[in-house]
C-alpha cells in the first residue's frame, strides 16, 4: 500500500482553549504518522501544544484574554480577529521564512493562516471547533447582521479594513465573509448531530469527522467514589466561570440527595469559601479531567460549548444546559432538540429547577435509547483517524 511522504505541516490558532483543545489530537495523529508538525501559538499554550510532539512557533497576539474585554456587541466580538490578523501575519511570515510548510492547517479564527497558504502557494484545510454555515446561511444570517453593521461608521470602516487587507495579500477576489466562512476544504471537528441545517452544508467543501478527544491520560483521571449511586458533574468550561450564585443553587439542588455525588467544577475566579456550607457528597475543584469524569457520570450540567456537548453526546450522557455566550445557545437548543438534553436559561437556572431537570433526564429510558443511537452514528464519522487521512490525501493531491 502507497504511503504519504513525511511532510512539513503548519497548523495556525489562537490562545483559547475552544480553539486549540480540538486540534491537538488531530496534530498528535499526523505526528505520530512521521510529519514534522509546526504550530504556530501564543505563548500561554506552548506547554499544551508541545505535548502532542509538534513544534510550537509563538507569535504575539493582541487579542483579548478576558470574556468581559470582548464587549457587548457584534462589532466587538468580530474586530479584535482581524486587528490581531493584521498584526500578526508579519510575525508567521518571518518565522517561517526559508521553512515554509507543505500544508497549512488553521483554526476558523487564524485568518493569516489563509493568507500564507495562498501566498506559499500550499493547500490550506481550515478545522471547524464548531457549527458551520450552511447552504443560505448567507442570506438568512451573514446579510441581515452585515447589512446592521454597515449602517454604522465603525461597521463601514471594519469591512473596509477588511477588504484592503484581502486585496493587499492576493485575496481580493473573495468577500471577507467568504474569506472567513467558505474554505476551500473544511474539516468539521463536531459531530453532524450537533449541525442545524445538516442537510443543507456543501459537502464537497465540509465533511464531518466528528469529535477527536483522544484518551487525555496526560490530564489525568478521576476516580468514581465508591458508594456513589450516582455521579453529576457540573462545569461552565473554562471561560465564563464566574458564577457563584449559579453553584450555590447547584449545592443547594443535590444537598438532600446524599446518594448522588456532584463533581463541581468551579473555575479559577471562584472563592470556594463563597459557596457557603457543601456537604460532603459535593466535591468542589476549580479543574478536572472532564472526559475522564464524563466516562463515568450519570448527567452532566453544561453551558453547552462545542467541547463539552460533543463530549457529553461522545460518553452517552444526559444534559441540562446553561449557555452562556455565544454558539452555546445554539448548540443548548441542538441537544434539547435531540432529546438528550433540557436548555434551562441562566436566569431560570435556580436549585428547583435544576434538580428537576436533572432527574427527570435520568429518569427517562428515551433519552438513553437517543444517546445510545447518537454514539453509534458518531463512531461511524471517523474522528481522529479519518481527519489525519484526509489531511494526507490534500498532501498527495
Amino acid at each position: 500500500m502507497p504511503t504519504t511522504p513525511r511532510a512539513h505541516i503548519a497548523m495556525f490558532s489562537i490562545a483559547a482553549h475552544g480553539h486549540v483543545n480540538p486540534s491537538l489530537e488531530v496534530i498528535r495523529e499526523l505526528v505520530a504518522r512521521g510529519h514534522r508538525v509546526s504550530y504556530a501559538i501564543p505563548a500561554s499554550f506552548a506547554e499544551k501544544v508541545a505535548a502532542t510532539g509538534a513544534e510550537p512557533v509563538i507569535y504575539t497576539s493582541v487579542l483579548p484574554t478576558e470574556p468581559e474585554d470582548w464587549g457587548t456587541e457584534l462589532i466587538d466580538n468580530i474586530e479584535p480577529f482581524l486587528e490581531d490578523a493584521i498584526q500578526a501575519l508579519p510575525q508567521l511570515a518571518d518565522a517561517f521564512e526559508g521553512d515554509e510548510p507543505d500544508l497549512v492547517l488553521h483554526d476558523i479564527t487564524a485568518y493569516p493562516a489563509r493568507a500564507l497558504a495562498h501566498r506559499w502557494g500550499v493547500p490550506a484545510v481550515q478545522l471547524w471547533p464548531n457549527l458551520v454555515p450552511w447552504e443560505g446561511y448567507a442570506e438568512e444570517v451573514g446579510e441581515p447582521a452585515n447589512a446592521e453593521l454597515k449602517q454604522t461608521d465603525r461597521g463601514r470602516a471594519y469591512f473596509a479594513r477588511f477588504d484592503a487587507w484581502l486585496a493587499e495579500n492576493g485575496l481580493g477576489d473573495l468577500s471577507c465573509d467568504d474569506f472567513v466562512a467558505r474554505p476551500r476544504r473544511g474539516l468539521v471537528l463536531i459531530p453532524e448531530a450537533l449541525q442545524p441545517n445538516a442537510d443543507r452544508v456543501d459537502r464537497t467543501r465540509f465533511t464531518f469527522v466528528g469529535a477527536c478527544q483522544g484518551e487525555r491520560a496526560d490530564q489525568g483521571e478521576w476516580e468514581r467514589p465508591a458508594g456513589a449511586g450516582k455521579v453529576l458533574l457540573v462545569s461552565l468550561g473554562s471561560s465564563f466561570t464566574n458564577e457563584p450564585a449559579f453553584y450555590r443553587a447547584c449545592v443547594e439542588a443535590f444537598r438532600d440527595l446524599p446518594k448522588w455525588h456532584v463533581v463541581l467544577q468551579i473555575g479559577a475566579q471562584v472563592d470556594p469559601a463563597a459557596l457557603g456550607d457543601v456537604p460532603p457528597h459535593v466535591e468542589v475543584r476549580s479543574w478536572v479531567p472532564q472526559l475522564s469524569v464524563l466516562k463515568q457520570a450519570d448527567a452532566f450540567i453544561t453551558h453547552a460549548g462545542a467541547g463539552g456537548s460533543q463530549e457529553g453526546l461522545a460518553t452517552g450522557t444526559p444534559m441540562v444546559a446553561v449557555p452562556q455566550a455565544v454558539d452555546q445557545f445554539g448548540n443548548a437548543d441542538m441537544l434539547q432538540e435531540l432529546g438528550v438534553a433540557r436548555h434551562l436559561p441562566m436566569e431560570k437556572a435556580d436549585a428547583n429547577a435544576l434538580r428537576a431537570a436533572v432527574l427527570d433526564l435520568v429518569d427517562d429510558p428515551e433519552v438513553a435509547a437517543r444517546l445510545a443511537r447518537i454514539q453509534e452514528r458518531m463512531a461511524k464519522e471517523g474522528g481522529t483517524r479519518r481527519a489525519a487521512d484526509l489531511i494526507e490525501a490534500e498532501l498527495t493531491g
